[in-house]
C-alpha cells in the first residue's frame, strides 16, 4: 500500500496511507447516489406544481447541486465530501498544509477531464501511474487524497492504552495543558509508530511534546507518550481543566 509523508505545522511528520482506487471509486458512486436521491426526492415534490415549477426546481434544486456538490462539500467539510467521509478519506496538500480554497477550485475544474472523459478511465490511470494518489486535479492543485481510517494493528496498538483505574496518579500534571487536538494528534501518531515500529517517529513525538510541556522525563519515548495520554485523560475525566 502506498503511503506519502506529510510535514504538519507543529514540525511532526505524519505517514498517511494513500487512499486506493478501489475506495476513491466507492466514494465517489457514494456522492452520486446521494445526488441521485436528492433528484429523485426534489423532482417527486416539483412533480406536485405542475410542469412548469418541475422545470424551475430540476435547474436550481438539482443541476446546480450537482455541479458544486464536491467543491462546496470539500471546502466547507474540511476536504470531505459525504461519499469520502463515509470511507474515511480526506483531501489534504503534500506539503502538510490545509487546501486554500484555490486548490479545492483547482480539483473541481479539472474534474470534468478527470472524471467526465472515458467514464473516470483518466484519473485511474493518473492516480495508478504517479505514486502519490493523484489525478489530474490533484497533481495541479498540489494535494492527494488519504485514508484517515486506522489500520487493524494501529487499532490494537491504541487500544493497549488500557482504561484507567480509579486510583490512577497522574505522573506528569503538565498534561492538563494540552489542547484536545495536541492529545489527538499524540495518540495518532503513537498508534502509527507503534503499528509501523517506526522508533525514530516516536522519538521525535516525545522530544516535541517534553519541548511544549517542559516536561523532563528518563521514560522510554513509547512509556512516556502512553503515561501522558492516560494523565491526559485522568485529569479530564476528573474535570480538573
Amino acid at each position: 500500500m502506498s503511503t506519502i509523508r506529510v510535514q504538519t505545522t507543529q514540525n511532526v511528520t505524519i505517514e498517511y496511507e494513500v487512499a486506493s482506487v478501489g475506495d476513491r471509486i466507492i466514494a465517489t458512486i457514494l456522492d452520486y447516489l446521494v445526488l441521485f436521491v436528492w433528484s429523485v426526492v426534489v423532482i417527486g415534490i416539483a412533480s406536485q406544481f405542475g410542469q412548469t415549477a418541475l422545470v424551475v426546481l430540476a435547474i436550481g434544486l438539482v443541476g446546480v447541486p450537482y455541479l458544486f456538490y464536491h467543491l462546496i462539500s470539500e471546502v466547507f467539510f474540511n476536504g470531505q465530501s459525504l461519499g469520502k467521509r463515509a470511507r474515511d478519506l480526506k483531501v489534504v496538500r503534500l506539503d502538510g498544509g490545509r487546501p486554500s480554497l484555490g486548490d479545492y477550485l483547482l480539483r473541481w475544474l479539472l474534474r470534468l477531464i478527470d472524471l467526465g472523459v472515458f467514464s473516470g478511465a483518466v484519473a485511474v490511470i493518473t492516480i495508478l501511474i504517479n505514486g502519490h494518489g493523484q489525478r489530474l486535479g490533484d497533481l495541479a492543485a498540489g494535494t492527494t487524497v488519504v485514508r484517515l481510517r486506522p489500520a487493524a494493528g494501529a487499532g490494537r496498538a491504541a487500544a493497549h492504552l488500557g482504561s484507567l483505574d480509579p486510583n490512577y496518579q497522574v505522573v506528569f500534571p503538565q498534561a492538563a495543558n494540552l489542547a484536545d487536538h495536541d492529545v489527538a494528534l499524540i495518540r495518532q501518531l503513537l498508534a502509527q509508530g507503534l503499528e509501523r515500529q517506526n522508533y525514530l517517529l516516536l522519538n521525535e513525538v516525545a522530544n516535541k511534546v517534553k519541548n511544549l510541556t517542559g516536561i523532563y522525563t528518563t521514560l522510554s519515548d513509547e512509556a512516556f507518550l502512553r503515561t501522558l495520554l492516560r494523565d491526559h485523560a485522568h485529569l479530564a475525566s476528573e474535570g480538573a481543566y
